[in-house]
């Protein structure tokens, strides 16, 4: 239930994505960024301690649509963590935490 709830607000925050004018491109024209994009963005500035990468990704999309592509980014992140070392997604995360194991 919760996989088929989260697959389809991923539909509707992607088809949501922002238009932002990169200023970078001689035709003038817009690049789209969604909130994937935005959340990859973001968290790897965060990682950088970048604040104007930073700033500029938050810009990109709504403070919602960045939480919630933020969520799913540390979902997948642990998810493929957890099937590298072998452990539940549950022992990843608090091990990431820095939390005893439950």
């Amino acid at each position: 239930m919760f996989g088929r709830v989260r697959k389809a607000c991923a539909r509707f925050f992607n088809a949501a994505g922002a238009e932002v004018n990169t200023g970078g491109n001689e035709s003038g024209a817009k690049h789209t960024h969604n909130l994937f994009e935005a959340a990859a963005a973001y968290v790897s500035a965060c990682a950088d301690d970048d604040q104007e990468r930073i700033d500029e990704a938050a810009g990109w999309v709504s403070p919602e649509a960045l939480s919630f592509g933020v969520n799913e980014l540390a979902c997948r992140a642990v998810i493929a963590l957890a099937r590298e070392r072998g452990e539940s997604p549950g022992t990843v995360a608090r091990t990431l935490l820095g939390l005893p194991t439950a």
